[in-house]
């Protein structure tokens, strides 16, 4: 694949970025992507390693030498089509995906990996502006439909491939535009909401119908995940006019740190903060935003998602951003032989933290202080491990200046009201039970009633909800018709 003598000959690429100072300007996107020479040197890159580990590392299995390699030869057009006969959606991989396949790249064993991610990109973004990407409706209607709950990547991969097969399918989103975490979570620096609209478009064209503003169920009182339904549907209504129903919404019930002082005003989950911002770059007026402008803001966990709110928070204009991780700080680099074709534990550094972030490692928050109900500061204290256990290091206490702070401690599990409505049963961490295996196939315990992506899997990544939404559609489709050809 790609050059026999690539891999010695070429360096890696980088995508670049745009000046901080730039960027911080605007919400919009900055990563500058390959021109297409730089993608064909990414490509001729490509060991032919006999055994492609990037495609078992990559949870849709995409077939990551094959469009190397046809980028390399400058085929572009059967470049997407490969791309595409295993990922609905590159064009959010290719920017947000943290790139499992090049951690097992064969060339990373001892070298720098291939760069699959950055072309990726650069495919996807050529095919649209090409005029590649078209709607593809199906040839034949079975006259079965299906309802999907939920339009994050699951919700619409499991959609589209309904659609393809010729089902007439309704996606419903209690929020007021399609896209679930992707619209409502991920920054517009990261993800320009643009990408989502024209494969709404897309699906659109090949008959899918969506639904927005339509909650599913009863929201729990007192729920702090974001809901901008207008009206309801029943689970009895969906499961009396629908053939199928696909359970495919998101874990988004954020995990809490019940210390003292959490009900302080100034004190939100991540995922209050990131929604808001997201719908302020849509257009919409939004009363009450929580804002960061002038505010010390410490963002407590040290994941993607506290990333997010530190980039968000300096776009804000905030006076300092200091990111907590419970965690010791991992090391720069990962011992290799140890670990690959393994995802690596390292330390990782965004393009957030480069835009300005004090990063705290192995630091517990023991309670948030306040002046006249609002946030002063965070009580902290530096914490150890010995024997599997957390101990906090004698001495270390101290409070941190803080007049906003964000919980982004990740998700406990989907809003169980939504499966209790259906009567599905849950596991032990709260998530749809339902097994993948070919035999049940994404089933849950209700008749006619599917679940998959994050609602059945817990917290996870786009590329693993991409993929569930495809494997549960092929099992709606064979439940629907007795058989089916789409990919599993």
């Amino acid at each position: 694949m790609g050059k026999v003598t690539g891999f010695l000959e070429y360096e890696r690429i980088e995508e670049g970025y745009a000046p901080v100072a730039d960027r911080l300007k605007h919400h919009k996107e900055f990563v500058i992507g390959l021109v297409p020479e730089q993608a064909k040197v990414q490509g001729a890159r490509c060991m032919d390693c006999g055994t492609p580990f990037c495609n078992s590392g990559c949870p849709v299995n995409n077939i990551v030498p094959d469009f190397n390699d046809l980028v390399y030869r400058g085929d572009w057009r059967n470049a997407i089509r490969v791309l595409h006969s295993t990922n609905n959606f590159p064009e959010f991989t290719g920017r947000i995906c943290p790139a499992p396949c090049e951690a097992a790249c064969t060339l990373n064993v001892n070298d720098d990996p291939v760069g699959i991610k950055s072309i990726e990109h650069a495919i996807i973004d050529r095919a649209w502006a090409e005029g590649w990407v078209t709607p593809q409706p199906a040839a034949h209607k079975t006259g079965r439909k299906v309802a999907v709950v939920g339009s994050g990547p699951a919700g619409l991969a499991a959609a589209q491939q309904l659609a393809r097969a010729g089902h007439d399918v309704t996606v419903f989103e209690k929020n007021d535009r399609v896209g679930g975490l992707l619209r409502y979570g991920i920054p517009d620096f990261k993800l320009e909401k643009s990408h989502i609209d024209r494969r709404v478009a897309q699906m659109a064209a090949e008959g899918v119908v969506f639904r927005t503003g339509v909650l599913v169920g009863e929201m729990p009182k007192g729920s702090k995940v974001t809901n901008w339904a207008k009206e309801t549907v029943s689970a009895e209504q969906l499961k009396a006019e629908f053939d199928a129903v696909l359970l495919a919404g998101g874990a988004e019930q954020s995990r809490d740190l019940p210390v003292p002082g959490r009900d302080l005003d100034g004190v939100h989950f991540a995922m209050e903060f990131l929604p808001q911002q997201n719908k302020v770059n849509a257009g919409d007026k939004l009363k009450g935003q929580i804002r960061a402008d002038g505010k010390h803001v410490i963002v407590i966990g040290g994941g993607d998602t506290g990333s997010d709110c530190v980039g968000t928070s300096n776009r804000h204009g905030a006076a300092s951003v200091t990111q907590f991780e419970l965690m010791p700080m991992p090391p720069e680099t990962e011992n290799k032989p140890l670990v690959w074709p393994y995802w690596p534990i390292k330390l990782r550094t965004s393009s957030s933290h480069e835009e300005g972030c004090q990063r705290e490692f192995a630091i517990a928050t023991k309670e948030f202080v306040g002046e006249k109900g609002k946030l002063a500061g965070v009580k902290t204290v530096r914490v150890q491990w010995e024997g599997g256990k957390m101990v906090e290091v004698p001495g270390t206490e101290q409070v941190l200046k803080a007049d906003l702070a964000l919980l982004a401690m990740g998700f406990v599990n989907p809003v169980a009201s939504v499966m209790q409505a259906f009567g599905v049963e849950l596991d032990a961490r709260g998530n749809a039970k339902a097994a993948t295996d070919a035999a049940v196939g994404y089933r849950t315990n209700v008749d006619k009633v599917f679940a998959a992506g994050d609602m059945r899997r817990g917290q996870s990544l786009v590329v693993w909800a991409i993929r569930e939404g495809r494997q549960a559609a092929r099992a709606v489709d064979e439940f629907l018709t007795g058989a089916s050809v789409l990919p599993r």
